[in-house]
């Protein structure tokens, strides 16, 4: 029998819910305040159908809480509510741009489809904590969740790609999706599984190069292949993005395993390198490199514009991140349409610096920066490698693709065309993130229960952690102190 009635769900599990119920509660009132605040600066009256929103979120709130509650009661209170504030908020964003859009593009209403990919991710959500009774069974099967993963980041490159050349999506009659998407959570189950296995070898052997040690060649070859693998995603698929969230999420959790800083020399060359060859040769990355280094060249006339630029898409963003100044222009009142179809996607974010200001993005950039936080809390907590690895990869995978979208929205480096997770709009993104905080919820109750049932008295001591010595069996150890067997 699992849930708070369960055997070993003391009041610890209870009081962790109750937190989470009253931070959802608070998460529920900002969306519906934000929702209602833009309907009226638009219109002047308030949203005809708010109190259908108000009552979708209340209902998509209380399904994941009581699930939760009866799947993982010890699991932490905080990485829900901040799941559901920042999908709340996207929501908001993208009903607010749906009339702007429609004036200038005469475009659909996209805020429908998003809620109902929403109501589906939390579903997912659900039936992951319902079915997985224990994570670490996806040990099991590190090779077969490479294959998976491998299969999703080359099938793109077998269809058509989008308006400006990146092949993204997959086509099954009128249906399309991005499996990139779901590649980036199966690919780090599969370097979780690898890491375990071969991290003594990647960590203790090895051979003196250049002042450096690096590993054999039967260690090095999955990771020359992960490179080779990241290189072809960029060339055939021009998914600048893609590649480097996953190349970039493997070097770290190649350190957090073995913590050997060679690797992110490593690492860093063999991006550097491939980054550069192919941003010389490829025109796709080539124009996005161009549309970096000289935004506003574009308002110049066309005989001298810097060949392959295409969109005024970079320079619209600072235009609109200048204008918002730090409060913004209000929610509603701005004119973030101007950036064109992808302020719905990796340009979201701008419709923030426009209408809330800086405030309003350092408080986004907040909440994603808490979610992260508590997927490496988690990782401490936990006592299995595995599970270690897979929860700090997880959250590296959150903090890599919020990083490379506002990296490129900002001019700190070329833009890749990711969306921004749980704010922008599209259903293979919504989906894969929330079964990112489901994998992530799974992990922490069970670490969780485990704290609390190896030591209830020491419970919250920052100076513990527990050690998984296998078959159920934990101790706490002192911080610092590596044992066998720990990562």
């Amino acid at each position: 029998m699992r849930g708070l009635n369960a055997p070993g769900a003391g009041p610890h599990a209870l009081d962790a819910r109750r937190t989470e119920a009253l931070l959802l509660a608070f998460a529920l009132a900002v969306v519906v305040y934000g929702y209602a605040s833009a309907g009226l600066a638009m219109t002047g009256t308030p949203p005809a159908r708010l109190l259908h929103f108000a009552v979708s979120q209340l209902c998509l709130a209380a399904a994941a809480h009581l699930a939760v509650r009866r799947f993982a009661p010890h699991a932490d209170p905080l990485i829900l509510p901040l799941a559901f504030l920042l999908t709340g908020l996207g929501l908001v964003l993208i009903q607010r741009l749906d009339p702007a859009y429609a004036a200038r593009f005469d475009s659909a209403p996209a805020s429908g489809g998003q809620l109902v990919w929403t109501v589906l991710a939390v579903a997912a959500t659900i039936a992951v904590l319902w079915a997985l009774r224990d994570y670490r069974q996806l040990q099991r099967y590190p090779y077969v969740t490479m294959a998976a993963s491998m299969a999703l980041l080359m099938a793109p490159a077998f269809f058509p790609g989008d308006t400006y050349g990146a092949k993204r999506w997959v086509y099954l009659g009128p249906l399309s999706f991005q499996p990139g998407e779901f590649a980036k959570v199966s690919i780090v189950v599969f370097f979780a599984g690898f890491l375990v296995l071969n991290r003594d070898a990647l960590s203790c052997t090895g051979r003196r190069m250049l002042g450096m040690t690096l590993p054999y060649g039967r260690q090095i070859g999955p990771i020359a292949a992960v490179w080779l693998l990241s290189l072809l995603v960029l060339v055939f698929e021009r998914d600048l993005g893609t590649s480097l969230l996953f190349f970039g999420v493997f070097v770290a959790m190649l350190y957090i395993a073995t913590e050997r800083t060679n690797w992110v020399a490593c690492g860093i060359a063999m991006t550097l390198v491939g980054a550069v060859a192919v941003g010389a040769t490829e025109p796709h990355v080539k124009g996005r490199v161009m549309a970096w280094l000289h935004p506003f060249d574009i308002y110049l006339p066309a005989d001298r514009r810097p060949p392959g630029l295409i969109s005024d898409q970079a320079a619209q963003a600072l235009f609109s991140f200048g204008s918002g100044g730090v409060t913004g222009s209000g929610l509603g009142q701005g004119h973030p349409e101007l950036i064109g179809f992808a302020g719905r996607s990796d340009f979201i974010l701008t419709t923030v610096g426009e209408e809330l200001g800086l405030a309003g993005v350092m408080a986004v950039l907040l909440l994603y920066t808490l979610l992260v936080a508590r997927g490496f809390r988690t990782a401490l907590t936990c006592g299995n490698p595995f599970g270690k690895l897979l929860a700090a990869g997880l959250s590296l995978v959150i903090a890599f693709q919020v990083f490379i979208i506002v990296a490129g929205v900002t001019g700190l480096m070329p833009f890749t065309g990711k969306a921004l997770p749980f704010l922008a709009q599209g259903g293979s993104s919504m989906v894969a993130n929330w079964l990112i905080v489901a994998l992530l919820l799974a992990i922490s109750n069970q670490a969780r229960r485990d704290l609390y049932e190896s030591s209830p008295s020491d419970v919250g001591a920052d100076h513990a952690e527990p050690v998984d010595r296998g078959r159920g069996q934990h101790r706490l150890v002192q911080t610092g102190q590596r044992q066998p067997g720990d990562v």
